[in-house]
């Protein structure tokens, strides 16, 4: 599944932003042309190639591991802890760095940040295929999340840069149809390329084949892409990200392990400490914002009216999401015995539901968007309870279980967007571009935290993931399907808070948004 896109309609003659995933409505800072630079005809076709191949190589890596992870599982004799960690390692560092690899594009210039995220993350591709131990492919999966952070932001200034008007737009909406299909067909093609075992390798060609895309995207990027002068006028907030990084760790480290070491002692510090260094990053983010510095996080940014509501809202979807695929994932394979490939084709009809879901929601009116937040989460809610009683017994649901996996897709794409449009409807367009390296970096996070915390409660109650529990894989996956569907709840009541929001004067002031992972 991917997250909410915006329409061709909506993206026309609107620029880059600080985040791979939402487009404001606010021309961006990107760094200005070299005079002559912007390449024209089909020249300027080949430059989208370049960009559009790589954002599918990105979006693939978010997702694909999902599928792989019973494999690495058996071949590294990785625990489900380390899973966790080698799924959430990439999203902490891609959420982590968003913002700062936006604005170091503006910086050094986009085409020189596009290229240095590229040559990272294909050489930490390269690691991850050959990671000999379950800590070194955590490590280089961060690496990799580092790579990916610094390049995406740069591929829409580059589009921007590049084209103009209609074929700006039509640019953008093939880049929105990019990370549709990339988040669909990462889970076949991880499922397909794990099955094939090819020269028995199991699940190394999952990021041994991003080495030749990513060498020869290099190559061909270092002679088409447009050269451009950077700016320089968005300062980098070093302080934040470090502050942030560390309050993240602390979170998600023990909740991840703890399950698995018992809940020693230093679990619960860690957890603790987590807490006081939320609020010195809070406290560093008010500093910058006082010495007139570009925070992370500006204050201003979230006392927009519904911004921060919807935001909470969204977090709370999002990290349903990543709990549920990556427990039943783990479930349909472990449990169920099912190959890669079919647990991957599982979830591809829901993924396309979700896909349309989004995108006709972005019709209706202001109003109607606001209702369709909450009751879209209320029907995921439906979909979380009714695989919970399919499965409870340990069956396999049948083919009942694609239709509830097709309700979970409809209620999140239907919520999704309308959560977006809503947090961002009442931002002024100069703050829009800080509002979408907020929204970035919050669903990102989000998805870390449901990985961690669902996936931390389905390992502990199943044996066959985890090693211990008290549980049978039915009532595993079951009970953890209910606490997804609290939450759910939880974030449908908590969106009927925007039914009461007027929309702001200037309508036309929507935005869209595109999906990772």
């Amino acid at each position: 599944m991917t997250q909410p896109m915006a329409s061709q309609g909506q993206l026309k003659d609107r620029g880059a932003f600080e985040g791979e995933i939402v487009i404001s409505v606010a021309a961006p800072e990107a760094a200005a042309p070299s005079p002559g630079a912007a390449p024209a005809g089909r020249a300027a076709g080949l430059v989208l190639a370049v960009l559009l191949v790589a954002v599918f190589m990105a979006v693939l890596d978010a997702t694909i591991v999902n599928v792989a992870a019973p494999a690495i599982r058996r071949t590294l004799h990785a625990s489900g802890a380390e899973l966790q960690l080698v799924i959430t390692g990439y999203t902490i560092a891609y959420a982590v760095l968003i913002v700062t690899g936006s604005r170091l594009g503006a910086m050094f210039g986009h085409r020189r940040a596009f290229l240095g995220g590229l040559v990272g993350f294909t050489l930490a591709s390269l690691g991850c295929a050959l990671a000999p131990s379950t800590g070194a492919l955590i490590g280089l999966r961060a690496v990799q999340g580092a790579g990916a952070a610094l390049m995406m932001p740069q591929v829409l200034s580059l589009i921007q840069m590049t084209f103009s008007g209609q074929s700006r737009a039509k640019a953008i909406g093939r880049y929105a149809a990019v990370i549709a299909s990339g988040a669909i067909v990462g889970q076949v093609v991880g499922g397909a390329v794990v099955s094939a075992n090819l020269f028995s390798t199991s699940w190394r060609p999952v990021f041994m084949l991003n080495v030749p895309i990513g060498a020869l995207l290099f190559f061909a990027g270092f002679r088409l892409l447009p050269r451009d002068v950077p700016t320089g006028r968005r300062r980098l907030d070093l302080g934040g990200m470090a502050t942030l990084a560390v309050a993240v760790v602390l979170f998600v480290v023990p909740v991840v392990l703890g399950h698995q070491e018992g809940w020693p002692v230093w679990t619960f510090v860690a957890l603790g400490a987590s807490l006081p260094a939320l609020w010195l990053f809070a406290r560093v983010e008010r500093l910058v914002e006082a010495r007139n510095g570009t925070p992370m996080v500006p204050r201003r940014v979230l006392k927009a009216k519904g911004f921060a509501v919807a935001l909470t809202s969204l977090g709370l979807g999002m990290a349903t999401y990543g709990g549920y695929l990556f427990s039943m994932l783990l479930h349909l394979q472990l449990a169920l015995g099912d190959s890669p490939l079919r647990a991957g084709l599982l979830f591809s009809p829901a993924a396309l539901v979700f896909a349309a879901a989004s995108l006709s929601s972005r019709r209706l009116a202001a109003h109607v968007q606001r209702l369709t937040a909450s009751t879209g989460m209320l029907t995921a809610a439906a979909g979380y309870g009714a695989i919970a009683l399919d499965l409870r017994s340990g069956g396999n649901g049948g083919a009942s279980l694609e239709v509830f996996f097709a309700v979970v897709g409809l209620g999140l794409g239907a919520a999704f967007t309308p959560m977006l449009n809503t947090a961002l409807a009442h931002v002024p367009p100069s703050d829009a571009p800080d509002a979408s390296g907020v929204v970035a970096t919050v669903q990102q996070l989000a998805l870390v935290t449901g990985i961690a915390l669902f996936g931390s409660i389905y390992l502990s109650l199943n044996p066959a993931a985890a090693g211990h529990g008290a549980h049978h894989p039915g009532s595993a996956i079951a009970w953890s399907m209910v606490v997804l569907m609290a939450t759910a709840a939880v974030a449908s009541g908590l969106s009927t808070r925007l039914w009461a929001l007027r929309p702001p004067v200037s309508a036309g002031q929507k935005v869209g948004a595109l999906q990772h992972r």
